[in-house]
């Protein structure tokens, strides 16, 4: 099972850049890559709070968690 972060898709959906957003919300470029990326273990709920009202969105929009089963079934889809 594992948390999948689908940021790119919200960006894109909203025509917005990573350096557009991290100077919107307060959070550098380099921590917004590494969650953007997958590659964080964890997120504040304010850095949550702040993504999510700048996208204006919800946090199930920038989050999605998959079971195993899910993973697989992408990672075929993809390739």
């Amino acid at each position: 099972m594992t948390i999948r972060v689908t940021l790119d898709r919200v960006l894109l959906e909203r025509r917005m850049s990573l350096t557009e957003l991290s100077e919107r919300v307060g959070v550098t470029l380099a921590n917004l890559s590494i969650l953007k990326t997958g590659k964080a273990k964890a997120i504040r709920f304010s850095t949550l709070e702040a993504l999510c009202r700048e996208l204006k969105c919800q946090p199930g929009d920038i989050l999605v968690f998959e079971t195993e089963g899910e993973e697989g079934q992408r990672r075929v889809a993809a390739e």
